[in-house]
């Protein structure tokens, strides 16, 4: 989907990239629009998003590794507890 980008990593690519040591966010189950500020790279360990976009949704689950690139406007609507490792790209503008 345009302005995010989905990919499952087992725990080998995980702990290679070092995205165990990135920070955890958590939320619980609610919904809500956001837009990036800056492009986010994050790992899903736990629960269930549905990604509401004007081009349509994505399902993220335990084990996807998404990008959200910068000025995507989405809405999370979030079914199971998230807990995910996240880390936000400062690209040269």
């Amino acid at each position: 989907m345009e302005n995010i980008t989905v990919e499952n990593y087992d725990l080998e690519e995980v702990t290679s990239r070092g995205i165990i040591y990135w920070p955890v966010w958590e939320k619980e189950v609610s919904r809500f629009a956001t837009t990036y500020e800056k492009t986010e790279e994050c790992f899903f360990i736990e629960g269930e998003v549905i990604i509401e976009t004007g081009g349509g949704s994505v399902k993220i689950k335990p084990g996807d590794f998404v990008t959200f690139s910068k000025g995507l406007k989405c809405v999370w609507d979030i079914r199971k507890k998230v807990k995910k490792h996240y880390s936000f790209l400062d690209y040269p503008e």
